[in-house]
């Protein structure tokens, strides 16, 4: 009895150990993330799924740092590479927690980037599943400002597909699921009004109203993101783009 109460005692501290170490990993990778250095973010989630495969939060920010890093890549085969392990991973994660919103939202992003590299008849095939993933995420949280990010951008996507385009997945699949500006005007909203300093929020809903031809509402969107500061390249990439689009319309004002 003494010796089966030793071994409990040694697994239960095994376990604890494990679990403590796996946080820790996961505290790095996020402060790592906040600073975005997302290549010591995807070497601190790895060794925490490592440390414990059953652990879904590890499992989907492994997913995002492959799509941040994949983002930050010129190469296409080397992209590529980085936005198939992303939804790899994120896969992985909505096997171990199917109910996770962050787990959808990572295989909808995934997806996205995967769409990207892609040809046009493979967009057309995964543009169903980003839409279907981003509302999964949506609906498991309302308050997910990227989850309405994501479905605002597939929105404006697919309503301003050419022509071509559109007949073309009219031919082979029957069509796209409806899309529309004013769905992406309204998520792009939602989205902005959870994060309001998120800088990519403002600037796509800039863009968005770039398609939409209203012009001084674009133009608002770009002199927010001119007022807000930012915390790292990316966002440094965000307000050039859209310090160049608003010197662009300038003259439509």
């Amino acid at each position: 009895m003494r010796v089966v109460l030793s071994l409990l005692m040694v697994l239960l501290f095994v376990t604890l150990t494990n679990a403590e170490t796996v946080e820790e990993y996961i505290a790095a990778g996020d402060a790592a993330h906040d600073e975005f250095d997302h290549e010591t973010a995807l070497k601190n989630y790895s060794a925490a799924f490592a440390a414990d495969a059953t652990n879904c939060e590890a499992a989907w920010k492994i997913s995002r740092a492959y799509a941040d890093i994949g983002d930050e890549k010129e190469g296409k085969e080397e992209r590529t590479n980085y936005f198939n392990k992303a939804e790899e991973y994120a896969r992985k994660a909505i096997d171990l927690c199917p109910d996770s919103d962050m787990a959808h939202l990572s295989l909808s992003i995934a997806i996205g980037r995967v769409a990207l590299m892609a040809g046009k008849k493979e967009q057309v095939q995964l543009s169903q599943a980003v839409k279907d993933e981003a509302e999964k995420a949506i609906a498991l949280n309302p308050e997910n400002d990227t989850a309405h990010h994501v479905y605002a951008r597939w929105h404006r996507k697919v309503a301003t597909l050419s022509g071509v385009s559109k007949t073309f997945a009219k031919i082979l699949y029957g069509g796209l699921p409806p899309a529309s500006l004013e769905k992406a005007e309204e998520h792009f909203k939602k989205a902005i009004a959870l994060k309001p300093d998120h800088i990519n929020h403002h600037l796509e809903l800039g863009i968005t109203y770039e398609e939409m031809k209203e012009w001084s509402k674009a133009n608002a969107a770009y002199e927010k993101v001119a007022a807000l500061e930012a915390k790292g390249n990316m966002e440094k990439k965000y307000k050039a783009e859209a310090a160049e689009r608003q010197k662009n319309i300038a003259n439509k004002l």
